[in-house]
């Protein structure tokens, strides 16, 4: 065996059992390497490996990681792994050293293989949760922002109500979902809430002419807001209407009717921006996102506008 690879596997081994005291360890067995012979291998060199490769199967953080994702794959690997790694004992114990050995690189085979098979589900896992958290502090932000600019606007306490209420049931909803460990559902949830907390805010600034012709510096740029609007709208026909039509010809029919008015205001709307008359095109746009509220409204669903 070369010396520079089995220097190389005790180091690996030693590091992924994820404790210090095996690095000088693996380290001082070095010099039994050079005990080793052509075709034979020695027995306290493998006597150390055996005893690493136990502690890498049953107590180091890859070990944990397997447990953790609770992966069928993972786990049954990790079985056969186990299952090697007696063998390996057995022929250790009964004096052939080279079948130990040889069953010893296919345990940490197996085994690396067990860890390859859990790491993509925790990876996953954990990537759905931080997705989750960040969308719930922007619902949370988005729906501070709409109590403000609804108190600054003075507008109706019924309208502003019933917009926090469909919010915060989304956000219960998540929450129960996240709290069963479904992040992924729950962060659809989310999604819901945060258009329709976004939705809310746009429909407010957009009932007051004086604060939107102080907020924008031009046309153009109330255009390009209407856009974001117009958008949000569409989102939210997407998700809060399409299960609903889906078992409803009627309900379907008249959604596309103003699915189809709102898109050929938005074409025209378009088209008017692209002729720099971007004061008809910030009027037909805001016709076209009327259109997709009275979509959503239709479905019986309440959304602010």
């Amino acid at each position: 065996m070369d010396k520079f690879v089995l220097k190389a596997g005790l180091l690996a081994a030693a590091l992924s059992v994820g404790q210090a005291g095996l690095v000088p360890a693996a380290l001082a067995q070095e010099s039994a390497a050079t005990r080793l012979s052509a075709g034979k291998v020695d027995k306290d060199q493998l006597q150390f490996n055996l005893e690493s490769v136990g502690k890498l199967l049953e107590s180091s953080s890859a070990a944990r990681q397997i447990e953790s994702s609770k992966a069928p794959e993972a786990t049954a690997r990790r079985d056969k792994a186990r299952e090697i790694y007696k063998s390996a004992k057995a022929s250790f114990a009964a004096g052939d050293l080279d079948k130990a050995n040889g069953q010893l690189a296919e345990v940490r085979a197996a085994f690396f293989e067990a860890v390859r098979l859990a790491a993509p589900e925790e990876v996953t896992a954990k990537k759905l949760e931080a997705d989750y958290r960040a969308r719930l502090d922007s619902v949370n932000a988005l729906l501070g922002a709409y109590r403000r600019v609804a108190s600054e606007k003075g507008s109706s306490s019924k309208t502003v109500g019933d917009t926090v209420a469909q919010i915060d049931k989304s956000v219960a909803e998540a929450g129960r979902l996240a709290q069963a460990g479904k992040y992924k559902e729950g962060r659809a949830e989310l999604d819901r809430a945060y258009l329709v907390a976004k939705a809310g805010i746009s429909s407010l600034r957009s009932g007051d002419t004086l604060v939107r012709s102080l907020n924008f510096a031009s046309k153009e740029e109330e255009y390009h807001y209407e856009i974001d609007r117009n958008d949000t709208h569409q989102m939210l026909i997407k998700v809060l209407v399409e299960e609903k039509r889906a078992g409803n010809p009627a309900l379907d029919q008249q959604v596309q009717g103003f699915v189809a008015k709102a898109k050929e205001l938005r074409s025209a709307a378009e088209s008017a921006a692209a002729k720099r008359d971007h004061a008809q095109a910030v009027k037909l746009l805001e016709e076209s996102t009327v259109e997709l509220v009275r979509a959503i409204r239709n479905a019986g669903i309440y959304i602010p506008g």
